[in-house]
């Protein structure tokens, strides 16, 4: 993917009058990092919005603030519930020297033959990996497909996913990413009908063992 670059300014504004920045047009957010003293910034709300809507949070984006550049990534995004719209941002400033740890999303893609010739149900353990790396090497995504569930009952092992020789996976490999699971078999209860039809031929018997004492009685009084 593109290099991204996001211009942003120093504010100074916080607290209530945060408020007024946005309604102006501005996304305020925040840089910090392990060699980065926290920097309050501010960023154009509509072309940031659009740029980091297509992102993931392993993606890196340049900030550009001050004619220097801080590699970052995504760290928090809060939204407005109502409009959907960014209110803050909080960026990590990473080196681009040294590895670092991160969380990468797992994308599933392909037709598993086992859900759709045997009705498999499709489980997914894993929805991220966590991987180490340098942030230049670190995947947006990474991409599982799901063709080699061939068989009920076949799986998915982190193990079973390649990645460049430049990131270690830190998750265990034994651990399942996915798994084409037997379908559920339910009982089937007896139909209503059936049950209905034993109750009423077990009430006629009642009645003829009934009229039978009532017969007898009739007798030894004559």
């Amino acid at each position: 993917m593109e290099k991204v670059v996001l211009k942003a300014v120093k504010r100074d504004v916080t607290g209530k009058q945060v408020k007024a920045m946005r309604r102006a047009g501005q996304l305020p957010a925040v840089i910090y990092g392990r060699h980065v003293e926290p920097i309050a910034i501010s960023l154009e709300a509509h072309s940031a919005g659009l740029a980091l809507g297509k992102l993931t949070s392993s993606s890196l984006v340049t900030i550009e603030l001050d004619g220097q550049e801080y590699p970052t990534l995504v760290r928090e995004k809060q939204r407005n519930y109502i409009k959907g719209s960014l209110t803050h941002v909080d960026f990590l400033a990473v080196s681009l020297t040294e590895k670092i740890r991160a969380s990468v999303r797992i994308e599933f893609t392909g037709f598993s033959p086992a859900v759709k010739d045997f009705n498999a149900v499709f489980v997914h353990g894993l929805e991220a990996l966590e991987v180490e790396c340098l942030p230049t090497d670190l995947p947006e995504r990474v991409t599982v497909d799901l063709s080699l569930l061939k068989q009920v009952g076949d799986g998915i092992h982190v193990s079973d996913i390649a990645l460049s020789d430049n990131i270690r996976i830190l998750d265990d490999a034994d651990i399942m990413v996915a798994i084409a699971a037997a379908p559920k078999v339910e009982e089937v209860a007896a139909p209503v009908g059936e049950v209905a039809a034993v109750t009423t031929t077990a009430e006629p018997e009642l009645s003829v063992e009934r009229g039978k004492k009532e017969e007898e009685g009739t007798e030894e009084k004559k």
